[in-house]
């Protein structure tokens, strides 16, 4: 086993739309900037990965346009999945832990604005029974939080706090898309707020990935990786019970989060009934941070929002404000796939 570690992480300011840019031009400084925090050129890097939607894009093979912003020369080892950036981040890890790199760059993207996302997510349903219907991700998202309600598991009122503090936390989030105090609205599906739900945006981020000396080299006080595992739940959101997520508490638990406490969490929910079903999983007091960022209640560019979860954690040990970090990052209707990674200082570790 080798030690691995997120060295630098980078991220865009998130906007409700960024007409004027294309996916490169929204790439390109983003990688730059994560590359320059190491110090690092491309042709310096062992793997690169990424994590993109065509569907966002509306177009086949997207993800090989965004590779300009990479370089075109020298070649390089590269790889993509069609997924949130953060399980880019996963084969990336996989690729160091095997010894075939020593570094890798790991990025992705999302521009929602261009279409309806509320539309295009059905396109992860079940295409035989559910799909045809076209039930949109927020009423999907509106019937886990009636099943958590109606368990006693919370109220309207404690998913307004959960926004509530989101965007007061993010008011020290120069990157967030919605900060300080934003009116809960009227419901867009009952129970669901517009405070609930997340804003619709574009943003990108990357990260570098190293192992061992190399990481301690790049970095003054890398994120090391004690553990990252991805779980899924049956498709059919019928057969599964909205109110827990066995395969979050599954991944944490191979991931080996409940060996110890955390004191920061950040959490890929983009609903606020998501956050409750989480905590709950995870097993997460009072004694832990959540998403000190403000969370994808705050902005949550498809695609990149898991992997800047990522970011976020390895950041704040980076700068010495957490010693003992847990990441998630979701994909899919009310949290259908689910990662879960256990980052540390290197006090920790030591």
């Amino acid at each position: 086993m080798r030690d691995v570690a997120i060295v630098a992480f980078a991220q865009s300011a998130h906007r409700r739309r960024t007409d004027e840019l294309s996916e490169v031009d929204l790439l390109m400084p983003v990688l730059h900037e994560v590359l320059g925090a190491t110090g690092l050129k491309a042709n310096e890097i062992g793997f690169t990965c990424s994590g993109s939607a065509d569907y966002l894009a509306g177009r086949a093979f997207s993800f090989t346009m965004a590779l300009d912003g990479v370089g075109a020369h020298p070649p390089i080892s590269e790889s993509h999945v069609e997924m949130d950036g953060a399980w880019a981040l996963y084969e990336a890890w996989v690729k160091i832990m095997t010894g075939e790199a020593d570094t890798a760059l790991v990025y992705s993207y999302g521009k929602s604005s261009p279409g309806e996302v509320r539309d295009v997510l059905t396109r992860q349903l079940d295409p035989y029974y559910l799909a045809p219907l076209w039930p949109d991700s927020v009423s999907l998202a509106a019937l886990q939080a009636q099943a958590l309600i109606d368990a006693g598991d919370t109220d309207e009122a404690a998913l307004a706090s959960i926004a509530a503090r989101s965007r007061a936390d993010a008011t020290a989030n120069p990157y967030a898309q919605l900060t300080g105090d934003v009116p809960a609205g009227d419901h867009l599906v009952h129970p669901l707020r517009a405070g609930d739900c997340p804003p619709i945006g574009d943003g990108a981020a990357a990260v570098v990935l190293a192992a061992g000396d190399t990481a301690r080299a790049l970095c003054a006080r890398p994120a090391w990786i004690r553990g990252i595992d991805h779980r899924i739940e049956a498709h059919s959101l019928g057969v599964r019970d909205l109110t827990d997520s066995p395969s979050t508490r599954l991944a944490a638990q191979h991931a080996g989060a409940f060996e110890r406490p955390v004191d920061t969490a950040e959490l890929h929910a983009p609903f606020t009934s998501q956050e409750v079903v989480l905590r709950k999983a995870l097993g997460l007091g009072g004694e832990t941070r959540i998403n000190p960022s403000g969370g994808a209640l705050a902005a949550n560019p498809i695609m990149a929002a898991g992997l800047i979860r990522l970011g976020e954690a390895a950041a704040r040990i980076h700068r010495g404000a957490s010693d003992r970090a847990l990441a998630h990052a979701t994909s899919g209707p009310c949290l259908q796939q689910n990662l879960v990674a256990v980052l540390e200082g290197e006090s920790a570790h030591a």
